[in-house]
């Protein structure tokens, strides 16, 4: 709401101080200031303009950038997808070559262990023989002379195989 100045400015003497005239007419205040106003307005359309230009440039480098990067993008990903199998490739070689060299150890200590086993055999044989034919001598010894009689009796067998 326009204050008290305000409404007394719009009554200003359209002519030289002295009486008041007949044809006198108020100032037309917002005649002045649109033509006060209108240059800078104007020169804000321009501006306006100015903007408007600069964003759909903006627009138009940013839709190029999205589309450069995402094109590089594809490209990273078609080249890390080729040396995915390239890598996959070279850690199969490798994990290969390792469980080889594990199988030859493996196979080395398995035959150090064999051979171990087999010397130890060949150290123990002599004494277990020796312990067995005691025995088996002992048990013979301590058998009578006769042979039994009876259905436990061992029937004779020919050299060929076959009952006498």
């Amino acid at each position: 709401m326009p204050g008290f100045r305000e409404f007394l400015t719009r009554f200003r003497p359209a002519g030289s101080p002295g009486p008041a005239v007949g044809g006198a007419v108020p100032a037309d205040r917002s005649a002045e200031l649109a033509a006060e106003l209108e240059p800078p307005l104007t020169a804000l359309d321009d501006t306006a303009a100015q903007a408007e230009e600069i964003r759909r440039t903006a627009a138009h480098e940013a839709a190029e950038r999205r589309r450069a990067a995402a094109e590089r993008a594809e490209q990273t990903v078609r080249t890390a997808r080729a040396r995915a199998l390239q890598v996959r490739h070279e850690t199969a070689a490798r994990l290969r070559a390792e469980a080889e060299a594990e199988t030859a150890r493996t196979d080395a200590a398995a035959e150090a262990a064999v051979r171990d086993l087999r010397a130890r055999a060949r150290a123990r044989t002599p004494e277990l023989a020796a312990r067995l034919v005691d025995r088996v001598a002992r048990e013979l010894a301590a058998l009578p002379d006769t042979p039994p009689a009876g259905p436990h009796r061992e029937a004779p067998w020919a050299r060929d195989g076959s009952p006498e």
